[in-house]
């Protein structure tokens, strides 16, 4: 397993720096106060994520605590990602940290001297204009939770990791047989875990009246679905990029990608920004007793729509195992990468939000001549000498206070706002105009004041959000059941965003009555169970279940159907059925059987 990413502790200016193991960094991070209000550990992939070795159990996944993670990850070097940027290593320096050199830098080039001057910004970029066939393609479908669902993990996904599963079990000299009913209901009760889950995952099975789940029992077997899914396979063993960290799950994150991009609502605005998927596998989760959360996990970057669709995502391997755009640090290079996907569905201009981790004038220029637009907080060594007010003096001035520049050569503009503190935002399409109002609390005089606000920090503030929503989302019901495998977590995140992106479509899509994202997952666990069941194994059970579920007034769906049946009410001809009680039944009978 590899080791997490943070900085060194130095041990004076002229001594060498020192490899700081991970149980230091918690322990230092315990006792010390900081004025940021979250640390973050970055765990990377093994580095030879390709060998077998990768496969093989990591530990016991049940009992594990953040406080009791393994004397083989507390021990482990602890090695910083490196971000490329001088000025960043400066600060670190003062703060009495040191960095490791991960590669030879190399000389950056020089870039001309940016003009200045004290006007708004003249954007030439035209109006939008995109209309979106494809979601009133998908309106026009009526499609349920299901069937959103299987938009991203559909027939072809399905079929595609049963075979590599299927692949890796024969590669272990087991004949695993999996099939694609069989993997629904695997999806199922990890969908299901979201919103019921155990200390230990074995409970569901139980015939103990305080644990027993019958619809996840009656649905497959507790030892076949532990062998399905210790054997859960996503890549070809034989065919694996040995420089990617991430070539075990390299297949399902193009695929998904694929299909995340192809179904996205097409809009104007898009949000980017880090997501992070716990890493489960040693428990990578920990409350420090200052209050301030710390987690172990792996960094995703993330493009998503302002609502929270994600439309692209990337998993975060370091400076060593990715190649950064010329010009621009790692996360400059991920921003440009979001922006070429979006690209393949048209040169349209649309409008990227991102924090001050990704801002830079660079970026905004290389984002202005593809066509895009983009608007963002930057930090003040990023904004290439842009002669601002002094953030002391600014401070001085009474809220609502701001100070502006822009770029004769490309209309960048860079703003400096006082507002609770200063705030630098850079954009390349909107500017100061028009000047508006917004209401803050003022804490001394314990009343609501209007200052001053500029239009770009006013759109910024609307339109950044979409990531953090997306992660909110997640995080209410995500997957509990977690493996030994290190890519196990991740898995779960992918399945969980799938569900997201599901539900988003259904908030847009729907005309009737809109669920919301705890029913959404409900409706989808119990259809893939119980339509997915193994009936061979279930002898009398079959029967009873079918008669709960059509009575519990829960997830029941009317969908089309090619081949008309009888209908379970009438017995005469339809072509519609019940989703989830797999009948045929009328429009106009629906209600009926359903309450009969």
């Amino acid at each position: 397993m590899a080791s997490p990413s943070s900085s060194t502790v130095g041990r004076g200016a002229g001594s060498k720096p020192k490899s700081t193991k991970l149980l230091e960094v918690l322990n230092a991070l315990e006792e010390e106060e900081s004025s940021h209000s979250r640390e973050e550990i970055f765990i990377a992939p093994p580095d030879n994520a390709s060998g077998d070795f990768t496969d093989e159990d990591s530990g016991d996944e049940d009992g594990r605590r953040g406080s009791h993670l393994p004397g083989s990850i507390l021990h482990a070097s602890v090695v910083p990602e490196d971000s490329g940027t001088e000025e960043e290593e400066e600060e670190e320096e003062e703060d009495g940290l040191q960095r490791q050199p991960a590669m030879k830098r190399q000389k950056a080039a020089v870039e001309p001297q940016r003009v200045w001057t004290k006007r708004d910004i003249r954007p030439d970029f035209g109006p939008w204009s995109a209309s979106d066939p494809h979601m009133e393609d998908l309106k026009s479908q009526e499609l349920s939770p299901v069937g959103l669902f299987e938009l991203f993990f559909d027939e072809g996904t399905i079929n595609f990791i049963v075979n590599e599963t299927n692949r890796y079990a024969w590669q272990k000299n087991v004949n695993l047989g999996l099939t694609a009913q069989e993997l629904k209901c695997v999806l199922g009760i990890l969908i299901l875990s979201g919103y019921i889950s155990y200390p230990r995952r074995r409970m569901f099975w139980e015939t103990s009246p305080d644990s027993h789940h019958h619809l996840v029992a009656d649905a497959i077997r507790r030892d076949r679905f532990e062998l399905i899914f210790s054997y859960l396979h996503f890549a070809d063993n034989t065919e694996l990029d040995e420089s990617d960290r991430f070539a075990k799950v390299r297949p399902l994150i193009v695929r998904m990608n694929c299909n995340f991009q192809k179904h996205a609502p097409l809009e104007e605005f898009y949000s980017f920004g880090e997501s992070m998927c716990e890493y489960f596998g040693h428990r990578g989760s920990k409350q420090l007793s200052a209050g301030k959360p710390m987690r172990l996990g792996y960094k995703i970057w993330c493009g998503t729509t302002s609502r929270g669709y994600l439309v692209w995502f990337e998993p975060s391997q370091g400076t060593l195992f990715t190649k950064s755009h010329r010009g621009l640090d790692l996360g400059g290079s991920m921003v440009v990468k979001f922006v070429d996907a979006l690209q393949e569905r048209g040169c349209l201009p649309y409008h990227i939000f991102f924090d001050k981790v990704f801002t830079s004038v660079k970026l905004m220029s290389i984002l202005r001549k593809k066509g895009v637009k983009a608007t963002g907080t930057v930090r003040e060594y990023r904004t290439e000498r842009c002669p601002l007010k002094d953030p002391k003096e600014l401070k001085k001035m009474k809220r609502g206070s701001f100070d502006y520049k822009v770029d004769e050569s490309e209309e960048i503009i860079v703003c400096r706002w006082h507002d609770s503190s200063v705030v630098n935002i850079c954009s390349n399409a909107v500017g100061i105009e028009p000047v508006g109002l917004t209401s803050h609390h003022s804490g001394a005089a314990k009343t609501r004041t209007q200052v001053h606000q500029p239009s770009l920090v006013k759109l910024y503030q609307e339109k950044v959000g979409g990531v953090s929503r997306m992660d909110q989302n997640i995080a209410k019901y995500k997957v509990k059941i977690r493996g030994m495998k290190w890519y196990s977590s991740f898995i779960g995140y992918v399945i969980d965003a799938a569900l997201n992106n599901a539900w988003q479509l259904h908030t847009i899509c729907s005309h009737d009555a809109q669920v919301d994202l705890l029913a959404f997952r409900r409706y989808v666990a119990c259809v893939y169970l119980e339509s997915n069941a193994d009936m061979s194994s279930q002898g009398r059970r079959s029967r009873r279940l079918e008669t709960e579920s059509r009575f519990d007034m829960i997830g029941h769906w009317i969908v089309h159907q090619d081949k008309r049946t009888r209908c379970a009410l009438c017995h005469s001809q339809t072509n519609t059925r019940c989703e989830k009680c797999q009948k045929g039944v009328h429009a106009k009978c629906f209600r009926e059987y359903h309450i009969r």
